[in-house]
């Protein structure tokens, strides 16, 4: 090449070798060495602090009057501005679900490396989604272009899930809060908790999985739509019911938890006196009649149900159940599951299971007239029947099956027992500690002559996720239609409103007295007996 300039041949491609020439060598002289490895490193480093720039500028964490400041920094110092964010979202999320720090930063972490394909989803949540027939959402979605999305997607579904069945909650609900942040809350012990915050497009994503594995049109965000997937997981599979809803500022998603576990049901565990347990063995034991458990949604009315279930000889006597939905697997039993869909309904499964010779005929809910009249004929006709109802009481429960045109010769004949019941919490033993009483507690337990020593209070612990509880327990009154209130049903010598005022009273109290046990024992305390009884 210095041949060819000082001959004079010289052409374009000789002039840029001797412009690098040139520039290396004032780079040389300016005491700058020339390296290929920095360059890569400064070209990556400016194409951080621009994609830095992007996240921050669709972050909801920054204020909209402070993003051009950021911005501004971003471009100077990079990621770094982006692990600051990232530590005050993770500190943001404490705050809201009351989890630990190390937790929610693990599961940043593992949100990271799942964009960055470096794991896989089933080897990192260790649970699957099915739908009905058996296919992942790996299968119902089949291969995207946008692969990482879908999988960070697909993994955040699985976790969502995974989380609840972890802490043990009842339901999912994913509500939009406006039009920027879906919430995520589990219901555990019958209480909401914030799980989570997702912005609204990335939710909505989340949703569309759930919906698309439980067999419902991920299309149509406004009418409301009922489904239904398993999860996977190493221990066992669980069911899952979804239904879905248009709300304001999006779309919102109710997921209920099944369980599969009825072997952990005995009436010995779920909070009966050993009165009020052998009252309820000596109906189960009767060769028919109705037995019927009556209390508000939540109130574990289908867990005394299967707790029953479990003393009755299931090789025996034939136990047949219609139920909507499915909540837990009884093996030896029929059970049939509602779908008014196919015009399956509680009556017409009825009418079919009196031709099948039952011994046991169970009723997941009572709603209609023609339920409660075949229910309580079943009863009368040698056939044992326990059934459900939603009402505050037994005297409630009574009322309800009157407007239902029950006539007092049904309810007279047909009908054993009633049980009337709650869930309240208990405290947690990890953190419980002697409640501050007043002293007009004091004197009110003492005129009850009780020991006010047990009384414990809720404090809050890493091991309760700082409510103060964990778990719950039953609370009973069970009413037994014995010959006298036979006798006076039977010659409506009950007057209705006499039921409403007077037995509503006495059910409270019977449940109240039942509270105060637990509440001396320091097994809960008077708030949540409060909150739970009145």
């Amino acid at each position: 090449m210095f041949v060819r300039f000082v001959t004079g041949e010289m052409n374009m491609n000789s002039l840029t070798g001797i412009d690098n020439f040139l520039a290396l060598s004032l780079l040389s002289q300016a005491g700058l060495s020339f390296s290929i490895i920095k360059l890569v490193l400064l070209i990556g480093w400016v194409y951080l602090c621009l994609y830095c720039t992007q996240k921050i500028q669709l972050n909801l964490i920054v204020p909209a009057a402070y993003k051009p400041f950021v911005n501004f920094v971003t471009l100077a110092i990079g990621p770094l501005t982006l692990a600051i964010l990232l530590l005050f979202e993770i500190r943001r999320k404490k705050h809201i679900t009351r989890r630990p720090l190390a937790e929610i930063a693990r599961e940043h972490f593992e949100n990271l490396l799942y964009s960055l394909q470096n794991i896989r989803t089933k080897d990192k949540t260790s649970i699957k989604l099915l739908d009905t027939s058996g296919r992942t959402l790996t299968e119902i979605y089949g291969r995207s272009k946008n692969k990482t999305k879908d999988m960070h997607i697909l993994y955040l579904t699985e976790n969502i899930i995974l989380r609840a069945l972890k802490e043990q909650a009842s339901d999912i609900l994913i509500d939009p809060r406006d039009n920027l942040i879906h919430t995520v809350r589990f219901r555990i012990d019958g209480v909401l908790h914030v799980a989570d915050e997702i912005e609204s497009n990335t939710c909505q994503a989340v949703i569309n999985s759930i919906k698309a594995v439980s067999g419902m049109d991920i299309s149509d965000k406004r009418r409301p739509q009922d489904g239904a997937f398993t999860a996977k997981t190493k221990e066992s599979n669980v069911s899952f019911r979804v239904a879905s809803a248009g709300a304001l500022n999006g779309e919102k998603l109710s997921i209920r938890i099944l369980g599969h576990h009825t072997g952990e049901f005995q009436l010995e565990t779920i909070g009966l006196t050993k009165k009020q347990r052998t009252m309820i063995e000596q109906a189960v034991r009767q060769p028919s009649g109705m037995i019927l458990l009556c209390g508000p949604t939540g109130s574990g009315k289908t867990t005394t149900l299967y707790a029953m279930l479990n003393k009755i000889d299931l090789f025996t006597r034939n136990v047949i159940t219609v139920e909507d939905p499915i909540e837990y697997v009884l093996p030896n039993a029929s059970q049939i599951e509602v779908n008014p869909k196919a015009d399956i309904t509680f009556a017409k499964s009825l009418r079919s299971i009196l031709r099948q010779d039952p011994d046991v005929i169970c009723i997941g809910e009572i709603r209609d007239e023609e339920t409660a009249q075949i229910a309580l004929r079943a009863g009368q006709t040698g056939h044992l029947v326990i059934a459900t109802i939603h009402s505050s009481s037994n005297s409630s429960a009574l009322i309800r099956l009157m407007d239902l045109n029950v006539t007092p010769m049904m309810l007279a004949t047909g009908l054993n027992m009633i049980i009337s019941q709650r869930l309240i919490r208990k405290l947690c033993e990890h953190c419980k500690r002697p409640a501050k009483l007043s002293r007009q507690q004091i004197s009110n337990y003492q005129k009850m002559k009780m020991d006010v020593s047990g009384i414990n209070e809720a404090v809050g612990c890493k091991a309760c996720r700082l409510t103060g509880y964990s778990g719950r327990i039953g609370i009973y009154d069970v009413m037994v239609i014995d010959d006298h209130v036979k006798n006076n049903i039977l010659h409506n010598n009950i007057a209705i409103s006499q039921l409403r005022n007077e037995g509503d009273k006495r059910g409270k109290s019977n449940l109240q007295k039942e509270g105060v046990r637990l509440v001396v024992s320091g097994i809960t305390s008077i708030d949540e007996l409060n909150r739970v009884i009145g």
